[in-house]
């Protein structure tokens, strides 16, 4: 008998919430949605926080931070930001306590290719050059945000580099 009861209850309670999602309107039903998985999101990172599972607070972090847009990056576009100061710092172009002065060493042609993430081995146009250029400064001008403009002009010697390798 508790079984039908819960079952009735359960289907009115679904009734009413698919009611009310037709009749929402679309921009008020997103906004609630990111608010309530950012709410959502921080509160499962207290918790873990709190319980002394760091190592789980991280990805819920970031990506409470993707839902909130901090300086209009995305998480994915974080992510593209990690891989390409991971790739300059592995060429010893970047290092966060240099200053800009000190890059004053030129990128060689495969270091260029691998900023603008283009294959070496297929000789691009300069159409594919610009798009993967504009690409990333978007990401990374100094307008967005201040600290990226040693990137920036990272990214910009290896437009040229690129460009004068394939004319």
């Amino acid at each position: 008998m508790n079984i039908i009861i819960y079952t009735l209850l359960i289907l009115i309670i679904l009734y009413f919430l698919l009611r009310w999602f037709s009749n929402a309107a679309l921009n008020k039903m997103s906004r609630g949605l990111r608010l309530l998985s950012i709410l959502l999101l921080v509160i499962f990172a207290i918790l873990f926080a709190i319980g002394g599972k760091f190592l789980l607070t991280l990805p819920l972090t970031l990506a409470s931070l993707a839902l909130v847009k901090l300086k209009g990056l995305s998480l994915i576009q974080l992510l593209s930001l990690y891989r390409l100061i991971k790739t300059l710092r592995n060429s010893g172009r970047f290092s966060f306590n240099q200053s800009m002065g000190n890059n004053s060493s030129t990128l060689s042609v495969s270091e260029a290719y691998k900023i603008l993430n283009l294959d070496i081995t297929k000789k691009p146009t300069k159409e594919i050059v610009n798009k993967a250029y504009l690409k990333i400064q978007k990401k990374i001008h100094p307008d967005v945000s201040p600290e990226t403009a040693r990137l920036s002009t990272i990214v910009n010697e290896a437009k040229e580099i690129v460009l004068q390798d394939i004319s």
